[in-house]
């Protein structure tokens, strides 16, 4: 591959990366009108189990090679866990006690434990000063973004901050775990992923929220729609792709992105004002992410491990 042909690869993979870091975005206000009339666990469960659907009507369609099931099936119940149910679950459950601002802060360090569990533990990719810098650049944008102010509440609802922190390191989890799958088509693992979140979320909705005792409102029910089978269903296949070709710390730099683009769409949707701060922090942002995936999508950030896609 020459050197124009890896350029046009890494314009596409950021195009990715972009998007990703859209569809991501949205839930920072989907789920804030969901809530109003529908409960967190209920309102994780329908959105999971629309992007399931959604994602195996595409497999379907489309044909695409099934992994062996043997090998298959046990990965993806810990990468449905680590991926959707325990995320998905401790954000709604947070966001219910603590302000959307710190809730992005919170949320958006998932660069940060990536590096820290490549530190400790797995040391799947070469850690530099450079990429340090590039988290620290990163997340301080997040924080100018979101609003300084918004950090003054640290320590104040210490378990709706927990429940975002332990989801933020679950997501970090499931980047580096996700490696695995690399060989598999990424409409494949996000419908796998999504299915084992469905069937654990769906009954657990039922036993402890009784959801048919609601009456969720059109709004509500307009917004599951969207977050389960844009930023849900499209969102993992995306984020599949992208580790394969950015790799874990690579996807990982999309916690950046989200409050990034939640800003862009309150100011345009919802008539906020756009401060300078948040001009700044925006410009931190994707500059962070541009050192953290510099020449990542011209090489392999991961080696060929794990799963095979062939006939089942």
């Amino acid at each position: 591959m020459n050197n124009e042909d890896l350029k046009q690869r890494s314009y596409i993979e950021f195009f990715y990366l972009g998007l990703l870091g859209l569809l991501w975005g949205m839930p920072y206000a989907l789920t804030k009108i969901a809530l109003s009339t529908i409960q967190p666990i209920s309102l994780v469960a329908g959105r999971v189990l629309l992007a399931a659907v959604a994602l195996w009507l595409f497999v379907i369609i489309r044909r695409c090679t099934m992994p062996r099931l043997l090998d298959f099936v046990p990965a993806i119940i810990l990468q449905g866990v680590i991926a959707c149910v325990i995320p998905y679950t401790l954000i709604a459950y947070g966001q219910k006690t603590i302000d959307s601002g710190l809730a992005a802060i919170l949320n958006s360090v998932t660069p940060v434990f990536v590096c820290l569990i490549s530190s400790v533990w797995t040391r799947h990719e070469r850690l530099t000063a450079f990429r340090w810098l590039g988290i620290a650049v990163g997340l301080g944008g997040v924080v100018l973004v979101a609003g300084a102010t918004a950090l003054l509440g640290l320590g104040r609802t210490l378990p709706g901050q927990g429940a975002i922190v332990l989801a933020t390191f679950s997501s970090a989890l499931s980047a580096i775990y996700g490696r695995r799958f690399i060989n598999v088509a990424p409409e494949v693992t996000a419908a796998g992923t999504l299915s084992i979140a469905t069937l654990v979320m769906v009954p657990l909705c039922l036993v402890l929220e009784q959801p048919f005792h609601t009456a969720p409102s059109m709004a509500s029910l307009l917004a599951i729609g969207i977050n389960g089978v844009a930023a849900t269903a499209l969102g993992f296949t995306l984020y599949f792709r992208l580790i394969r070709t950015l790799g874990s710390m690579g996807v990982a730099s999309v916690g950046y992105l989200k409050p990034g683009f939640g800003v862009l769409i309150a100011c345009t949707f919802l008539d906020e004002r756009l401060t300078w701060p948040m001009i700044g922090g925006l410009i931190a942002i994707l500059a962070g992410v541009a050192i953290l995936n510099q020449r990542a999508a011209e090489r392999e950030t991961a080696p060929r491990i794990g799963l095979d896609a062939r006939a089942a």
